[in-house]
């Protein structure tokens, strides 16, 4: 019984109830115990099970044909907040190229990115692949720009952080099921959202103190290394398709992107092996073999940091005191050479800073406006603000309200309310 089959044969719809197609004999007890002999024979002892987790929140029946982390990935995949990545961007914004990559395509790659390195350390793909789905849920609209504004305009009220509002999110803000609010997924998805960057400890971030009041995500452990994929994951995706996206842009030239480390080596071996070829299939063959050498630098690391510590559980993993799913240092100096010439070409680039203070404008104007016209809020939303006892409440409201935005839908709105209101 081969994995991919396995997978096809199970995944389905959140919100459809399909009846198995074949072996419809079969019991739930059965299918379970077929996931749990696979697991064992392919999954690494360091590896979450399925039927291993530790639960949700709100206990509900297992799934028929899907084990629990399935279920979560299907459960992001058809939140509102997934849908809404589509239009929202990390650098570019929305209306300004139908091929820059949006939060839904990065989240899309990151997943991919992270089912690969899970495969090869024998982990389990399915939970890292519902954090890598998810990681990017909590982010505003217009980009890094829009948190950056959002967080100033919170500093008042408890701040704003990107990674904390996505618990907020699937705990809390998606309101679908009628026995519960939030998505309910189990708790290990949700501790390698609130771990994306790794422990946390010091002050936490209002909206995940909230959270961990009633659910001890274990905050200052480490996460599975099914988490620290996911994580790895976004920096693998990001750091290729920025340069894809800073080329299509015409920030920075192929030539002056081939003296760049580790990009120096991918174009020799593309002239070496293709002579002359065409343009756009030299630069796409060089970043392909980039993304490359990224992804086999982390698995490389992975293994060789494995045997040496010699973890026996998941638990392990977790009180290893360091993160363990990482770049070798040699590939870590270079991406920092990397991050800084996309900085300072890219992210700072003229044309990115003017589009920045432009929509730095409309999230700096539909906050105080929403705050001073709740009337103006979705009828959704009506019940939240009649709950606010103070200030900081309603603040909390506008932000989630504003934080979900799109880009399309906030230029819209400021357009609508501000310029034309």
């Amino acid at each position: 019984f081969q994995e991919g089959a396995l997978i096809n044969w199970l995944s389905v719809g959140e919100n459809v109830a399909l009846p198995l197609r074949e072996n419809t004999d079969l019991e739930e007890a059965e299918i379970r115990a077929r996931v749990e002999a696979l697991e064992a024979g392919a999954l690494s002892d360091l590896s979450v099970r399925s039927y291993e987790t530790a639960g949700r929140v709100d206990d509900e029946p297992e799934c028929a044909v899907r084990t629990p982390f399935q279920r979560d990935r299907d459960r992001i995949v058809h939140s509102k907040a997934f849908r809404r990545l589509k239009h929202k961007t990390q650098v570019f914004i929305e209306h300004e190229g139908d091929y820059y990559r949006t939060r839904l395509t990065h989240s899309i790659e990151v997943a991919q990115v992270a089912r690969t390195i899970a495969g090869a350390l024998g982990l389990n793909a399915e939970l890292t692949e519902a954090g890598a789905l998810a990681h990017d849920l909590g982010h505003p609209p217009v980009g890094h720009t829009g948190e950056d504004a959002l967080e100033a305009l919170m500093a008042p009220y408890g701040g704003f952080d990107h990674n904390a509002q996505a618990i907020r999110i699937v705990t809390h803000l998606e309101r679908h099921y009628a026995d519960f609010d939030g998505l309910n997924l189990t708790w290990d998805t949700l501790e390698g959202l609130a771990k994306h960057n790794g422990p946390v400890t010091g002050e936490l971030p209002w909206a995940l103190a909230a959270y961990e009041r009633q659910h001890d995500l274990e905050l200052e452990a480490f996460a599975s290394a099914e988490a620290q994929v996911a994580a790895i994951a976004d920096d693998v995706a990001y750091n290729h398709h920025d340069l894809h996206d800073g080329l299509r842009a015409e920030l920075f030239s192929t030539d002056e992107l081939a003296e760049l480390p580790i990009l120096k080596q991918n174009f020799a071996e593309v002239d070496r092996l293709y002579p002359g070829l065409n343009y756009y299939r030299r630069r796409h063959e060089a970043l392909r073999r980039f993304f490359g050498v990224l992804v086999e630098d982390v698995i490389s690391v992975a293994r060789r940091r494995l045997a040496e510590m010699k973890p026996e559980t998941a638990t392990d993993i977790r009180m290893a005191g360091r993160t363990l799913i990482q770049f070798s240092d040699p590939v870590f100096q270079d991406l920092k050479v990397i991050r800084a010439f996309l900085f300072d070409r890219m992210y700072r680039a003229p044309s990115v800073v003017i589009m920045r203070k432009q929509v730095t404008q409309v999230v700096e104007d539909l906050f105080p406006y929403f705050c001073a016209h709740t009337d103006q809020l979705p009828k959704q939303w009506r019940k939240d603000v009649e709950d606010a006892d103070d200030d900081t409440a309603l603040a909390r409201i506008v932000s989630d309200y504003i934080s979900g935005m799109t880009d399309r839908f906030a230029l819209q709105e400021h357009e609508r309310l501000i310029v034309k209101g």
